[in-house]
């Protein structure tokens, strides 16, 4: 159990640069509310629903973060800064990570049965700050979720999602199959679909912004030469 204990800390420490020991990161509120979850689903999954309750609330009023006791979590899981929420149905694969302010949010049945409500994260995804994750929906593997997303629908294994409704960005082949990137979406990936409509809008305001250039250089022009006419005929003075 130490031995493991010991893993996870490491883990996280290859995730987050700023701790300085494994003993600081024993004080980060996902690692706490992550502990207490284990308990929390240990109750759960014993049927002792008020005890798992009274830990969840326990852990929420410790940590911030709120999961619910019936969510499966899988290994090196790393929920950085806190706020999050995370609903019962949701099932999480191993060394997925989760930044502040997210949801893993549920839809509302109109049967009145519960059932899968809550989204699947696939192992090595991560999730950046403020997005919200709805429904039973599955997020592929190493698959990156963009600052405050909305997804709604599945999304396929190395997609990054940006936006709302979120939608899926080209990524390189070498960036899909690096082990970790912070906050799901480096700074130099682009933003923009590449294909033929994407590329065709980008050479357009590409032409527009050397037109407008084309016009600044003339005004200036016409502002040096007072006496030289301008285009309607019209001295400048």
């Amino acid at each position: 159990m130490f031995v493991g204990l010991i893993d996870y800390l490491d883990s996280v420490k290859k995730r987050d640069p700023a701790p300085r020991s494994r003993w600081e990161v024993l004080l980060y509120p996902g690692v706490l509310a992550l502990g207490l979850h284990r308990v929390a689903h240990w109750l759960f999954e014993a049927k002792l629903y008020f005890l798992a309750r009274l830990v969840n609330h326990f852990s929420r009023f410790m940590t911030g973060i709120d999961i619910h006791p019936g969510a499966e979590i899988g290994k090196y899981f790393f929920i950085d800064h806190g706020f999050t929420v995370i609903g019962e149905t949701a099932e999480i694969g191993d060394w997925v990570t989760i930044y502040q302010c997210v949801t893993l949010g549920g839809t509302n049945p109109t049967n009145g049965q519960g059932g899968k409500r809550h989204p699947t994260i696939s192992d090595y995804a991560i999730i950046g700050s403020g997005a919200q994750v709805i429904g039973p929906i599955t997020v592929g593997e190493r698959a990156r979720i963009g600052a405050n997303a909305v997804v709604t629908d599945d999304v396929p294994d190395g997609a990054t999602m940006v936006g709302m409704k979120a939608r899926s960005t080209l990524v390189p082949a070498e960036e899909w199959l690096r082990e970790f990137i912070p906050y799901g979406t480096p700074c130099d990936e682009p933003c923009e679909d590449q294909t033929v409509s994407g590329k065709r809008r980008t050479d357009e305001l590409e032409a527009q912004v050397a037109e407008l250039r084309t016009e600044i250089e003339a005004l200036k022009a016409e502002r040096s030469n007072p006496d030289e006419p301008r285009r309607d005929g019209t001295h400048n003075r």
